[in-house]
C-alpha cells in the first residue's frame, strides 16, 4: 500500500480567519471548553489544527474548531492539507472516532493522572473522570468485594442423559411451579 502525504503546507494564521467547516458534527460542552482553556493556559498550543485551502484562498477547518473558537486572536499552527470536498468529509467523519478506538492501559493512565499537576479545576475534573472511567483491576476487585451483596439462593442441578430427558424434567418442574433454567455445558 502506498501512503500519500497530504500535508502541503504549515502556516501560522490568526484563528479568527479560519472558516469552520459547515458540516462539523462535533459539539463542545462547557466542561470540554473549560478543560481546553485550562490546557491552553497551562501548556499552550502543542498540536496543529488541520485545514484545507479553498478556491478563494481562505482556509477551512477540518480539525481544531474548539481551539480556534477559544483563541480567536491567536496565531495558531495549521497544517494545510491537499484534500477535496469528499476527502474533507471523510476526515471530518473519521478523525475523532479513530482516536476514540484506542484502548486504555489503565495502569499507565493512573500513573500519569496521579503525577499530573494542574491549577485548573476543569483539567483536574477531566483527569479524575478518566481515572474513574478506567479503574485499575485491583480497584474493581476491591469494589466488587465491598459493593456486591448476593442474596441467598437455593438450587438443584440435575444432570440428564440427553436433551430429551432435560426437556422432560424442565417441563415437569415448571408445571409444579418451580423457577427453572435450562443449561447445557
Amino acid at each position: 500500500m502506498q501512503i500519500r502525504d497530504r500535508i502541503k503546507d504549515f502556516r501560522r494564521v490568526r484563528a479568527d480567519t479560519l472558516r469552520p467547516h459547515p458540516r462539523n458534527w462535533r459539539t463542545h460542552p462547557k466542561s470540554q471548553q473549560d478543560a481546553m482553556r485550562g490546557v491552553l493556559a497551562e501548556i499552550g498550543y502543542a498540536a496543529a489544527l488541520l485545514a484545507r485551502e479553498l478556491a478563494a484562498g481562505s482556509l477551512q477547518l477540518l480539525d481544531g474548531h474548539l481551539r480556534a473558537e477559544l483563541t480567536p486572536e491567536a496565531l495558531v499552527p495549521v497544517l494545510v492539507l491537499d484534500v477535496g470536498d469528499e476527502e474533507a468529509l471523510k476526515l471530518l467523519a473519521t478523525l475523532d472516532p479513530l482516536a476514540a478506538m484506542a484502548e486504555t492501559d489503565a495502569e499507565l493512565l493512573r500513573g500519569i493522572v496521579d503525577e499530573v499537576q494542574t491549577e485548573s479545576a476543569a483539567v483536574r475534573a477531566l483527569l479524575d473522570s478518566l481515572a474513574e472511567e478506567h479503574p485499575l483491576e485491583r480497584d474493581l476487585h476491591e469494589q466488587s468485594l465491598v459493593d456486591v451483596t448476593i442474596p441467598a439462593s437455593f438450587q438443584v442441578v440435575v444432570q440428564c442423559r440427553d436433551e430429551q430427558e432435560q426437556q422432560g424434567i424442565y417441563e415437569r418442574l415448571t408445571a409444579e411451579g418451580f423457577k427453572c433454567r435450562v443449561l447445557s455445558l
